[in-house]
């Protein structure tokens, strides 16, 4: 199972003061996870994940979530990300 810990973040525009990364996984669902001044935690050093579909595309069509899920500590987003594993 993929983790926190697998994510390659990259650092955003020095603007935005943020890092984001994203990881497709085998069943065909992925992430993307983003800590940044206008994501939701951002500025608390929280994250924001968004459920991925085949295409990489954000959906909000799954039994995960209907939206993005903000105000996630690494461990959060480590258990949401093995809920999309699940999928």
């Amino acid at each position: 199972m993929k983790t926190f810990k697998d994510l390659d973040f990259i650092e955003l525009d020095p603007r935005m003061n943020g890092v984001s990364a994203s990881m497709m996984f085998e069943n065909g669902y992925g992430v993307s996870v983003v800590r940044h001044s206008f994501s939701y935690g951002g500025k608390s050093g929280l994250y924001e994940l968004a459920v991925l579909d085949a295409d990489g595309e954000l959906t909000y069509d799954t039994p995960v979530t209907g939206d993005v899920i903000g105000y996630l500590t690494p461990g959060e987003v480590t258990k949401t990300m093995a809920l999309v594993q699940a999928l």
